[in-house]
């Protein structure tokens, strides 16, 4: 409780609005949906509230047939890309999207993130269905067009000279939904090959957010050999690597340093400090639903979180907490520090459906070190 007070004084002389972002390269188009259970009439249902049910529900049509509803609640912008942006935006930053928001024409939905933002749209969005339950949630994504996201076409569209320009400025880079973006490694490539030469070298470096954005449909091979290439981005930036529980213990597998026997038995300390030793970037952080924790230097931290058992929504979650991570990071917080400003961003979320302002973050700190929420 103290580590918030603490933190609430710090917040108080800092001002995000200070820093210059860029972000890439998604961009989808979310329909928010509720499973039923039981229908009571029309207008009112109860539904199907943990993924566990659900799962039942689905076994039990094995070998015969069900019929499932699934009731649209609301209709947003998606991808992690826009939803970390649009949650950055809240602090007013000098902010730069460039992504797939519609093209020639951008949807309606991002339509107020380029009232906030600077955005760059480079190919039709993709669509997704994201099933909610309390305990978690289902993406069911189209995403056909995110194949003409590769390095050609984004220089098609930025140029290379503006591209340079944007990440010579930038306080923060975030390439994020490696895992949807099927030429995302390519585009790596190519910046460190061609991009990062033409930089300026900063007193203090800009970070780089990495997400992968559950990798589990990509062949093994293909997660190693993008992770490999994050310790190339440090000769410019200081490169940082976001993960939920489910992808790090997934990754830990995948890279070889646990048997896939025995990982799920590791600690979230020995994950985190096994992916930080094999990957050799600055922050390796790991985010569970009720808690999280990251590497930096060597050194581990953990805080716990503000849980709720009935988030109003979840989609998005865990952008805003990579968004309130680095806002931390930049704001020159210590790292357990930033884990606070990142569950407090996304317990926010989860309550209102909606991202804190910067004022609301610190009220949301205050209420939580004083029992209110």
């Amino acid at each position: 409780m103290s580590k918030r007070k603490d933190l609430i004084i710090k917040l108080k002389d800092k001002d995000p609005s200070d820093y210059k972002m860029l972000l890439g390269f998604d961009g989808f188009v979310d329909e928010i949906i509720h499973v039923v259970d039981k229908r009571q009439d029309p207008e009112n249902f109860t539904r199907v509230k943990t993924i566990k049910e659900f799962a039942k529900k689905i076994e039990r049509a094995s070998g015969l047939s069900s019929n499932i509803e699934f009731v649209p609640i609301n209709t947003k912008l998606g991808g992690n890309g826009p939803i970390m942006c649009n949650a950055l935006s809240k602090h007013n930053p000098d902010l730069t999207y460039i992504g797939t928001l519609g093209y020639p024409n951008i949807h309606s939905v991002f339509v107020p993130l380029t009232k906030k933002a600077k955005v760059y749209t480079i190919e039709k969005y993709g669509d997704t269905q994201a099933v909610e339950f309390n305990d978690g949630k289902l993406i069911v994504g189209k995403m056909n067009t995110l194949t003409n996201v590769n390095y050609d076409h984004l220089l098609d569209i930025v140029g290379e000279e503006t591209l340079v320009e944007l990440l010579n400025i930038s306080d923060l880079f975030a390439t994020v939904n490696w895992s949807m973006l099927p030429y995302m490694t390519d585009i790596w490539k190519n910046i460190i090959k061609n991009i990062l030469p033409k930089l300026e070298k900063k007193e203090v470096s800009p970070i780089m957010f990495v997400d992968l954005a559950d990798p589990e449909k990509r062949e093994p091979q293909d997660i190693i050999d993008a992770l490999n290439l994050l310790k190339q981005f440090k000769s410019y930036f200081r490169v940082v690597l976001g993960l939920n529980k489910k992808e790090a213990y997934d990754v830990a597998s995948i890279l070889g340093l646990f048997t896939e026997k025995e990982v799920n038995d590791k600690s979230l300390q020995e994950v985190n400090e096994a992916l930080y030793n094999y990957l050799q970037i600055d922050y390796v952080v790991v985010h569970p639903v009720e808690r999280s924790s990251v590497v930096f230097k060597g050194q581990y931290y953990e805080e716990d979180g503000p849980y709720i058992a009935e988030p109003k929504l979840t989609t998005g979650a865990g952008d805003n907490f990579n968004a309130g991570f680095v806002t931390g990071l930049l704001l020159g917080l210590e790292p357990n520090e930033a884990l606070l400003t990142g569950m407090s961003t996304s317990g926010y979320y989860v309550r209102n459906a909606d991202s804190p302002n910067y004022d609301e973050l610190i009220q949301f700190i205050d209420d939580w070190t004083n029992n209110k929420i």
